[in-house]
């Protein structure tokens, strides 16, 4: 039994306040037919509204079956509206998207979390029309429609039926058919309120109330009450759906059905709300992966140079007192490799000249840097050659004219001809090519693979005319700390060379190659993180476009929300159903735009040349941060969705 006691409700309009109903007091027993009629303002509607429970009386009481639904919470509310009261609207209220069938079915997705499609067809030829289940609204007659309505109030076994104007927009023919259903369900015990303006229709109903300025005029009986089939059984309060892992997941699929199928409706726009996602996602992608690939690159040049590396170089001529006269007090000379070496600990050490040279086999020549190093060179700077050998320490000690390549002077001098065992000549000097270097490219400051290596011996009096040392690698022993290791090499020097107290401070210089490798990887570093913040400033504005689809998407199907929570949707319903959407937008952008970023590396790496390093962190981290601007530029539109009224939703436009 549906009950109302001294019920009132006032709507704002601007500033006029619209009494809709002025202390209504009405009962409806189960089983009965009623016709309620009056002019438009009558308040018919609203007392309809109120009755399937789209919205609460601001004073009086109302209870259904014994409850007072002024103590009913939404999600209470809902429950209760989606298993006793079935709507038929008088503009029906179909998804255009949906067919029949599945129209049919929608409020069993929120009271089952699945759809009963074997009992919506049934419904379907029971209202006439079995044979247009998968036909779209737009393949329907007005009558067909309303039928569609009919069926699916039904679909969840209510024991009220609420029709609005339920033929209001049909011919006579229609009308009466229409009619023929409802009386056949009032017969088989389900009870039935209409709203109508139409005599002949108020007519055929058992019980007949007539309304004016939110009063009852009238309330007569025009039929006995059958006996409903059902008044035997009793009245189940209504209970929330079951829980568990699995009816979540079921929730979980059915919301994302739905969002998908709401977002394939308007492709291009769906399209158009990730493609902001799929630009940021593509290019943290790229900017990453070449980032990383910088990075990588100089790392790797810097280990070839070695990264326990100390580079001793002498400091500014001294130009005063005693060191002068004395002539170049801080030159190095092999001996100060030899005393490092066996005094401090070290592993390996290398003294070395530079210099260039013009380097000549057969008709073919190359200016390229000659440099002379210790027999201990290659094994320090990742230098062991791909062809050939390195020289030794007894070819160093009797000045050999022995000679080891880089790649680009081979190339230039042999081509694709072995130059093992070959005799080139630097400035006029004939050296026999024992060995060619790994290639290692440019460090910035020198092209490591135009470079010829000669014994540091052989090219002090056999080339280049030197009679100091321009500079020595020193390898520091495992586990040396550098910083000591570089202040007691600087203590040595000085006091080997007697340096003046006064010059000690440029008399040496000392390189320590750990150093260098940490400054440029921090600042490798600092450079991918800058690209990559760049890049996702679009993830944001991708993300600012998401929420603005979306609630575009909001207000184009405010009529839609107010449907699915006439049916049984509850907020929470509504709320997930718009974020899955959101979130679907961003993880199909984010997924579509890693595909285009990995892409974009491999052009960039192809085409350019540039090193890139797609990390499989960077691919995670994007695509997760796609999700979560999704979910997180989506919240607000969904609550909004959610927070709408059904009375309100439904009359929109």
């Amino acid at each position: 039994m549906l009950e109302l006691k001294n019920v009132y409700k006032t709507y704002r309009m601007g500033e006029n306040v619209v009494h809709a109903l002025k202390g209504v007091s009405l009962s409806i027993e189960d089983g009965d037919f009623v016709a309620i009629l009056g002019p438009s303002g009558s308040g018919k509607s609203t007392l309809m509204h109120l009755l399937g429970l789209l919205d609460l009386p601001q004073q009086g009481s109302y209870t259904v079956h014994g409850r007072e639904v002024a103590h009913l919470g939404e999600e209470e509310l809902a429950q209760l509206r989606r298993k006793e009261i079935g709507f038929i609207f008088q503009q029906f209220n179909l998804l255009p998207r949906m067919t029949a069938l599945e129209n049919v079915v929608l409020p069993q997705l929120y009271s089952e979390n699945k759809a009963d499609f074997e009992k919506g067809k049934s419904l379907l030829a029971k209202v006439g029309l079995g044979e247009r289940t998968e036909h779209k609204t737009n393949e329907l007659s007005g009558g067909q429609m309303q039928r569609v309505a009919i069926a699916r109030s039904l679909v969840n076994d209510p024991r009220v039926i609420l029709a609005d104007e339920p033929t209001g927009n049909l011919d006579s023919r229609s009308e009466a058919e229409i009619m023929g259903i409802l009386k056949d369900l009032n017969a088989q015990g389900i009870t039935v309120v209409i709203v109508t303006h139409e005599e002949e229709i108020g007519a055929q109903a058992k019980r007949r109330i007539r309304m004016r300025d939110g009063l009852i005029q009238t309330d007569e009986r025009l039929q006995p009450i059958a006996a409903p089939i059902s008044a035997s059984a009793p009245v189940a309060p209504p209970v929330a759906p079951p829980s568990g892992f699995v009816h979540m997941l079921e929730q979980v699929v059915e919301h994302f059905r739905q969002g998908l199928a709401a977002l394939a409706t308007n492709k291009v726009r769906s399209f158009l709300s990730m493609l902001g996602i799929l630009i940021g996602v593509g290019a943290v992608i790229t900017m990453l992966a070449i980032g990383e690939g910088a990075q990588r690159a100089v790392e790797a040049q810097l280990a070839s140079l070695g990264s326990d590396l100390l580079i001793l170089k002498p400091g500014p001529a001294l130009v005063a007192g005693v060191a002068q006269d004395k002539g170049a007090a801080n030159r190095l000379n092999l001996g100060d490799a030899t005393i490092i070496q066996e005094k401090l600990p070290v592993d390996d050490i290398s003294p070395n000249v530079e210099g260039r040279g013009q380097v000549t086999y057969g008709n073919r020549n190359s200016n390229s840097a000659v440099l002379g190093t210790g027999a201990s060179y290659a094994l320090m700077h990742a230098s062991d050659p791909v062809r050939g050998r390195y020289f030794t320490p007894e070819e160093d000690s009797v000045r050999s004219r022995v000679a080891v390549l880089g790649a680009k002077v081979v190339d230039r001098l042999f081509g694709d001809q072995n130059p093992i065992g070959e005799i080139i000549k630097i400035n006029k000097v004939g050296f026999q090519v024992i060995g060619v270097l790994p290639e290692k490219g440019s460090s910035g400051w020198k092209d490591q693979d135009d470079v010829v290596l000669i014994p540091v011996q052989t090219a002090m009096h056999r080339l280049l005319g030197k009679d100091s040392i321009d500079f020595i690698d020193i390898k520091a022993a495992k586990d040396a700390d550098m910083d000591l290791l570089q202040d007691l090499v600087k203590q040595l020097m000085l006091s080997r060379h007697k340096v003046p107290i006064a010059h000690r401070e440029e008399a040496f210089q000392i390189g320590n190659m750990a150093d260098v490798q940490a400054a440029l990887s921090e600042s490798s570093r600092t450079m991918s993180l800058l690209l990559a913040s760049i890049a996702t400033i679009s993830l944001l504005v991708g993300g600012i476009g998401i929420m603005n689809i979306m609630l575009v998407s909001v207000t184009e199907r405010t009529r839609e929300i107010g449907l699915r929570k006439a049916v049984g949707a509850t907020p929470k319903d509504v709320l997930y159903q718009f974020l899955i959407e959101s979130l679907v937008i961003g993880v199909a952008g984010g997924a579509i735009g890693i595909a285009v970023g990995w892409i974009a590396t491999e052009l960039v790496s192809s085409w350019l040349g540039w090193a890139t390093a797609n990390s499989p962190a960077a691919v995670a981290l994007s695509f997760f941060f796609s999700a979560g601007i999704g979910i997180g530029f989506g919240i607000y539109p969904a609550r909004k969705a959610a927070a709408l009224n059904p009375i309100e939703a439904l009359r929109y436009e």
